[in-house]
């Protein structure tokens, strides 16, 4: 369908969700199992088709993305919110290439994890395998559409996209790219659906599971929205509630190290799950290194909340409470602390960290080591910005998520971590005595 008609369909009143959705939930069962068995070159086919018409429709795109936008606005949406939900051309193109590149990565499936040989004769295998049926629950970017789809599509699951009524328009739009891609690759259609109303009950029934039809959820979105899933989901969900990220400069840290990496974490776009929330400042480089990071964030636009020594220290700083330090504020808002060493800075981490991404700026090795080791986060950078922390920068052509869960997937959440893995024996005969 297109941009007018995703509007009407918004529009009509939805008499029985649960019937739509069960649909929805037998159309995909359907079509992982073909996905299942699909070739490389067949998703490949899809994924480079669904590029073409992305790039051939991205009026059609833009102008849905207007409608989201314009009623954003009504609804006085923030500006973070507004910022993840505005497409443009340059942003397309990203789309684009993201599909481009999704469709070069290496087939999971299939692949050979371990062989083991056992003296009996047996000859066994762990081989990759499709989980099967993929929903996500997205919120204001429409660029998951894409996103989610694909790396789904490329790991042999099915998909089903439950995007917010914030992008209605702009993910109906993506959405039928995708399909078009589909059908050129000969693959069902009903391989990345999208959820056809912004009624709330649709996603109440993925919680429940879709009757068996679903086998993982993936939500994007706020803390509401996330927390909402992990509470409620009776399948299992991959995810993270919070992008709590600290950025600690020790005294060994190069100031103009760490002056670009501080910038660009925290203020780069400050709506994003990577973006910087605490900065922590080694007391032994507070003089030297303090006065000039906090004034050159406020320089950019940036609210500096800080302890009893940063607000000493820099006059236009606000005093920090402690809500602050477990605050993910995704605007232009830091919160500083001047802590005494790497042992500080770690205990800090440990009591407010989500556990999605820390940084450490440092020269010394011996306190980055400290910092991989004695930290439980996914995603740990030495010398580096913390908005690195997505699956295109890791080079898996995209993400369908970060989890922060310490089974099976956690970090960016690509194409292997989209897979189970299964068991093939082979025998010559053997019983067991």
């Amino acid at each position: 369908m297109n941009a007018s008609e995703t509007e009407t369909t918004a529009e009509k009143p939805t008499e029985d969700v649960v019937a739509i959705m069960h649909q929805i939930g037998v159309q995909a069962k359907s079509a992982a199992s073909r996905l299942a068995i699909a070739s490389t070159a067949e998703k490949q086919t899809a994924l480079r088709s669904a590029a073409a018409w992305l790039k051939k429709d991205a009026a059609v795109v833009l102008e849905a993305n207007d409608k989201d936008m314009l009623a954003g606005e009504q609804r006085a949406l923030s500006k973070a919110m507004l910022d993840r939900l505005k497409l443009d051309e340059a942003r397309i193109d990203g789309i684009v290439s993201a599909l481009q590149a999704i469709a070069e990565l290496t087939d999971p499936v299939g692949q050979k994890m371990a062989q083991l040989d056992r003296p009996n004769g047996l000859k066994i295998e762990r081989v990759r395998t499709p989980l099967g049926v993929i929903g996500v629950i997205f919120e204001s970017r429409p660029n998951v559409t894409a996103d989610a789809g694909a790396l789904c599509l490329m790991a042999g699951n099915a998909v089903i996209l439950r995007g917010g009524s914030d992008s209605f328009h702009s993910s109906g739009a993506i959405h039928q790219c995708m399909v078009k891609g589909l059908a050129e690759a000969g693959l069902p259609e009903t391989a990345i659906q999208i959820v056809p109303t912004v009624d709330r009950a649709a996603v109440g029934e993925m919680l429940k599971g879709l009757d068996g039809n679903l086998d993982v959820l993936v939500p994007r979105g706020g803390k509401g929205l996330v927390q909402r899933v992990q509470d409620e989901s009776r399948v299992p969900v991959f995810a993270h509630l919070e992008g709590i990220c600290h950025i600690y400069v020790d005294q060994s840290a190069d100031l103009e190290i760490a002056k670009s990496v501080v910038l660009n974490a925290k203020m780069r776009r400050t709506g994003i799950c990577g973006a910087a929330e605490t900065l922590l400042i080694d007391r032994a480089v507070a003089d030297s290194h303090l006065l000039p990071l906090v004034t050159m964030l406020h320089e950019a636009g940036c609210e500096v909340r800080g302890d009893q020594a940063v607000v000493g220290s820099f006059a236009s700083a606000i005093a920090a409470t402690e809500e602050d330090w477990s605050t993910e504020y995704l605007d232009a808002i830091i919160s500083v602390k001047v802590v005494d060493g790497i042992g500080e800075a770690i205990g800090h981490i440990g009591q407010y960290s989500s556990g999605h991404t820390e940084a450490v700026i440092a020269e010394d090795a011996a306190v980055v080591e400290r910092f991989f080791n004695e930290i439980d986060s996914a995603i740990l950078m030495h010398n580096a910005s913390t908005q690195f922390a997505d699956g295109g920068e890791f080079g898996m052509g995209a993400e369908i998520g970060i989890a922060t869960g310490k089974m099976h997937a956690r970090g960016p959440v690509g194409v292997e971590q989209l897979t189970s893995f299964k068991y093939c024996v082979r025998g010559s005969g053997q019983v067991r005595p």
